[in-house]
């Protein structure tokens, strides 16, 4: 019975294939996704620095904090719409022990100047400051008559990026978390060449200075020089 079988096997029909034949397994690499085993066999050169600051700058965690209707727009930013954790940055801590990014998202009285200061003393370095909205910046609406608005919270907590509006709408908020992302990314780790003489001198100076991002755009429009400026525009004419 056996002969029978190899025999027709061997008559006008292809012999099978084993288990464990070269066929097989490209077969089976094929059907794999396209990204596995396609980085295995390649490397990467960088430095630690540059790898410390791309893994801060993809995990910025802001604190839930919000003074007033521009953390409206700020919850909108972290809601599925606008995803702020595609940037890494969508882990809202409840405490500032656990955040480095704080959002200054609303109106700052002088009620409240005191406890702004003292959640940006609690938070760890490195810390970042996002101004955001035209109370936060500069007042706003109150600037004139608001006798209980603090005239921007610069003169509270050091700012480092501000995105204006009234309020402004979550890409606004969007692109100062990629201002930050520029300013982490620029960061220097480490220290210039000491004084001393020597291959075996270990002293370093004073730590490098940080390169500081150039602004994509300016936000104003190029004006043309040959033609005469407006100077009625703002005028009524009756």
């Amino acid at each position: 019975m056996r002969q029978e079988n190899v025999a027709a096997a061997g008559h006008g029909s292809a012999p099978a294939k084993a288990s464990g034949s070269v066929g097989s397994s490209t077969e089976s690499v094929e059907k794999r996704p396209w990204i596995e085993a396609r980085i295995e066999e390649n490397f990467l050169i960088t430095s630690v620095e540059q790898a410390i600051n791309w893994a801060r700058q993809s995990s910025i965690w802001p604190m839930t904090f919000g003074l007033a209707c521009c953390a409206i727009e700020m919850m909108a930013a972290g809601a599925s719409r606008f995803d702020m954790d595609r940037f890494g940055a969508g882990a809202f801590r409840a405490t500032p022990r656990q955040a480095d990014l704080m959002i200054v998202a609303g109106t700052v009285t002088y009620k409240m100047a005191s406890r702004v200061r003292r959640l940006y003393d609690m938070m760890p370095e490195p810390k970042f400051v996002i101004a955001m909205g035209a109370c936060t910046i500069g007042g706003g609406p109150y600037f004139k008559w608001g006798y209980h608005v603090v005239k921007g919270v610069d003169l509270v907590v050091p700012v480092d990026v501000y995105v204006p509006g009234c309020p402004p709408r979550p890409e606004a908020l969007l692109e100062g978390l990629m201002r930050i992302q520029d300013k982490i990314s620029g960061q220097k780790l480490a220290k210039m060449k000491g004084t001393g003489d020597g291959v075996f001198d270990l002293r370093r100076g004073p730590k490098a200075e940080d390169d500081l991002p150039v602004p994509h755009h300016s936000g104003y429009v190029v004006a043309p020089t040959d033609e005469e400026p407006l100077r009625s525009h703002q005028k009524i004419v009756d």
